[in-house]
């Protein structure tokens, strides 16, 4: 029941995060602290002991670097580069490639629309929530694809297994 908790957070904070990337063009620190953070707990509940931890923030941190050298070649903002490290502890190392890829194909598909959006949708007519996104030569709320990526790669984590197949018992 605790694990399930933890679960349900994660899957709301990557909700909550790709909301506010869409709505600013930014993922806050604390959010991608708080995601990090509740990992320890989640994997202490789940599989007791350090083998699946520390296999777990190996490949976080392995991540995080990465990350952080794309970020200082221009690939994409801090925020993402905080928020996909982030979510890796979450989905250890059988999720992390499905998550991966599936975040490129998600935001290869979200550049896209948002680009072909900018030019049908002025940004002085957007809802107020979009204006960041649809006004040119802004970025692209990688946010979401990342969040999309952490759906997909979800089933994979021994984390998020237990209330994964509560959910699907109840449909």
């Amino acid at each position: 029941m605790i694990l399930s908790l933890f679960a349900i957070s994660f899957f709301a904070l990557c909700i909550f995060a790709a909301l506010i990337d869409l709505e600013t063009l930014t993922i806050p620190n604390w959010l991608n602290g708080w995601l990090a953070f509740l990992a320890l707990p989640a994997m202490i509940l789940a599989a007791p002991g350090w083998d699946v931890a520390g296999v777990h923030f190996l490949v976080g941190a392995i991540t995080f670097f990465a990350t952080v050298a794309l970020f200082f070649l221009g690939a994409f903002g801090g925020g993402d580069a905080k928020f996909i490290p982030a979510v890796v502890l979450w989905v250890g190392p059988a999720g992390a490639l499905p998550f991966l890829f599936a975040t490129a194909i998600a935001g290869g598909i979200l550049t896209i629309l948002v680009v072909m959006a900018r030019y049908v949708v002025p940004y002085y007519i957007t809802p107020g929530f979009g204006v960041a996104t649809f006004t040119e030569q802004r970025g692209i709320p990688y946010g979401v694809a990342i969040a999309a990526g952490a759906f997909y790669a979800a089933p994979a984590s021994p984390l998020l297994t237990d209330f994964l197949s509560q959910i699907q018992q109840i449909s």
